[in-house]
């Protein structure tokens, strides 16, 4: 069981406040800078926190993020916590902000592939970033795919279950066939998955003013705006929260 941080137990401090200030080490999207500062203020009460950007933030490299002024101590202990919280929010903001500036008017969408506990801290930095948010948890909405199709063994039924209960339905569709069983039935959603560019186009055609559309499947920052110039109202990308780079900022007591 850990017990506290032995190495800054050390060294011998008075309780005088010190300064120090959070530095960008890279141009991007800055997001979670009350998660940051609340794990200075959960190590010591005395912390003052100011923040120099807001979250959806663009900065530059150099900038300055934030300004703590507490005891070294509490800075200390506190530094590596409240940085893993503000990069891994601001590297997923950056990230998404670089799919939704090359997907034009298609809208920019997040999964549930999150890490385990920090979804609401992912989630969010979605939004910072300028995508949008999928459904937050297995209630939220019915997503209807291809296991839920298999183990049904009747698309068109549970499509018509699905939507007697009055919930946001979206129904991932693999094929033309699948979708041309269904395309009389009035739900929301249409998740084209996996699709080429080709296919995709011949299934955008028959939903025209029936459903929204979405597409998913390995939607990358080279292929993005292919995808998008079909016409496609959405694209979910697991990628912008399962695979974000952690932003590179550091801080420095002075």
């Amino acid at each position: 069981k850990p017990k506290g941080d032995i190495t800054t137990n050390l060294v011998k401090f008075n309780n005088k406040k010190t300064k120090a200030q959070i530095i960008a080490k890279q141009n991007g999207v800055i997001a979670g800078l009350e998660f940051c500062k609340i794990a200075f203020k959960l190590v010591g009460k005395e912390a003052i926190f100011v923040k120099k950007v807001s979250d959806g933030s663009k900065v530059k490299k150099n900038k300055v993020i934030a300004e703590i002024k507490a005891k070294i101590k509490t800075i200390l202990i506190a530094e590596r916590t409240a940085l893993n919280f503000l990069n891994h929010a601001s590297g997923i903001a950056t990230l998404t902000n670089e799919f939704v500036k090359k997907a034009g008017k298609t809208k920019i969408c997040c999964t549930r592939k999150t890490t385990p506990n920090l979804r609401t801290l992912e989630k969010y930095s979605v939004k910072k970033g300028g995508g949008h948010n999928h459904r937050y948890n297995l209630s939220d909405e019915i997503l209807i795919k291809e296991n839920h199709i298999s183990a049904s063994n009747n698309l068109r039924e549970l499509v018509k279950k699905a939507i007697k209960t009055n919930k946001i339905v979206t129904v991932e569709i693999e094929n033309i066939n699948q979708l041309k069983s269904i395309i009389d039935l009035k739900f929301k959603r249409v998740l084209l998955d996996n699709m080429s560019i080709q296919r995709l186009k011949k299934c955008l055609n028959l939903c025209k003013n029936k459903f929204q559309t979405e597409y998913s499947g390995n939607a990358t920052l080279q292929n993005i705006k292919k995808i998008s110039q079909t016409g496609i109202d959405r694209i979910s990308v697991g990628a912008i929260t399962h695979s974000s780079k952690s932003f590179d900022s550091s801080l420095l007591i002075f």
